[in-house]
């Protein structure tokens, strides 16, 4: 470049890609149970394009009972809630437990939200 008044263009082009998290098996349906035995199942959580860690949370549902009482019934655990990148640029899939317990009769069926730390 030096006193060259030559110029130089460059140009950048690019794919933006959205984090997106899949489920293995898209859908849950528990089995009933009696009343204050808990029923449970494992998901996968299938994280895609995320570039860098992010943590997994859950928003559960709050359940109303015919009285107007509202309750927590279900409960998860996870094996990791974090990302990660593998080194050939997959994200690792996630293990969940999802368990419910009532001791009150209850039928339900609503979303079990889950969003990483930009609340996607």
């Amino acid at each position: 470049l030096d006193d060259n008044p030559s110029h130089y263009k460059i140009t950048l082009s690019g794919t933006v890609k959205s984090p997106k998290i899949y489920f293995d098996p898209p859908f849950l349906m528990l089995m009933p149970v009696p009343l204050g035995v808990k029923t449970e199942t494992a998901i996968s959580i299938i994280p895609q394009d995320y570039i860098r860690q992010s943590r997994i949370q859950v928003e559960l549902p709050e359940v109303e009972l015919e009285d107007g009482e509202r309750i927590y019934p279900f409960s998860v655990q996870f094996s990791g809630q974090n990302t990660v990148l593998s080194s050939d640029g997959t994200n690792k899939e996630l293990i969940c437990r999802i368990s419910f317990v009532s001791s009150r009769p209850v039928s339900f069926s609503g979303n079990i939200c889950f969003v990483d730390e930009e609340e996607n």
